[in-house]
């Protein structure tokens, strides 16, 4: 019996349509300092684009819980109801600081699955700790010291281990990591915000990242390892609560070992579709550009199923 495809190829073109819809819509709001506005546009963009799809989609990913922005929130129906059942998982402005402040690397972002092929994370922090292809999966690990992570990163990739560079997010609650880091001999990038961005950056060489390491949003640690299941390379999470009501959101949504290591195949498994496009211009993605006839966005689409990845660069007609 021949195998039933649940995921239809064309809809990797349509996430890319979607994305590319949010990142255009976030890219209007650029530099103007209002990081609401910006998530807003991106969000309504998003919704508009996905319920054209021919498909019954459930949102199990979502985006703005934790500080209240606009959402495509978990849960939510998306798409014409009448195609096949799928799960959502979606960030349709990654990077509201830097978007709003005209910094690097803000993406819109969208993961589709087969019902059940991606992890219902509540949204609280993950630690993570991700690495390429190149990097044995045993080779990292949320237990391991840096100095040993970084040793063990060199290692697999043949280099000393002042040759390796780690992207970690620029925040004080990374203080101690990052002395680790260095101590051990990595150099760092720091990034400001986008950590789906910076996971991906380890499966792609021409980034020179070897190494994400440290701390971000739990859906985000869904959306990365969406991407990297379609790429290869590897990422292991576990989710961190900071009081009652976090653990309290991680219950509704079934979690019941609250320091569970996740790995890959936990967070993202069998057919997955992903799709980013650049709102501003990053070390993986042009952002949005505009002429006096013409959008063009950088765009790139995945597949786990076949391997397949696509670079679209697109020109959009401005309608006056």
């Amino acid at each position: 019996m021949a195998e039933k495809i649940i995921l239809d190829r064309n809809l990797t073109i349509e996430a890319v349509r979607v994305t590319e819809a949010a990142a255009i819509a976030a890219a209007e709001t650029m530099g103007r300092g209002d990081e609401k506005v910006a998530d807003q546009a991106a969000v309504d963009a998003m919704r508009t684009a996905l319920n054209r799809l021919h498909m019954a989609g459930t949102v199990v990913i979502g985006e703005g819980e934790r500080d209240e922005a606009p959402m495509l929130f978990i849960g939510e129906e998306v798409g014409t109801g009448d195609g096949p059942k799928i799960d959502i998982a979606l960030d349709p402005l990654e990077g509201t600081t830097i978007t709003a402040k005209g910094m690097p690397n803000g993406l819109a972002v969208l993961a589709l699955s087969e019902h059940g092929g991606l992890l219902n994370a509540p949204d609280v922090y993950m630690d993570k700790i991700a690495a390429g292809p190149m990097v044995p999966v045993d080779a990292i690990d949320l237990d391991n010291s840096a100095e040993e992570n970084v040793n063990n990163v060199a290692a697999a990739l043949g280099k000393d281990a002042k040759d390796v560079v780690a992207c970690i997010l620029d925040r004080p609650r990374h203080g101690e990591l990052i002395a680790a880091v260095r101590e051990a001999g990595a150099r760092i990038v720091l990034i400001g915000d986008g950590d789906v961005a910076g996971v991906m950056a380890t499966a792609m060489p021409e980034t020179g990242i070897d190494i994400y390491m440290g701390t971000g949003g739990a859906p985000e640690g869904v959306l990365a390892a969406a991407a990297l299941l379609c790429i290869g390379g590897n990422i292991q999470g576990r989710l961190l609560f900071r009081n009652d009501d976090e653990r309290g959101r991680a219950a509704k949504v079934g979690v019941q070992d609250l320091n569970r290591k996740y790995a890959i195949t936990d967070l993202a498994s069998g057919d997955v579709i992903f799709a980013a496009t650049g709102v501003t211009d990053g070390n993986m993605l042009q952002g949005v550009r505009r002429t006096a006839r013409y959008l063009s966005t950088e765009s790139v689409a995945m597949r786990a199923r076949t391997g397949t990845v696509r670079w679209i660069r697109m020109q959009h007609p401005i309608v006056k």
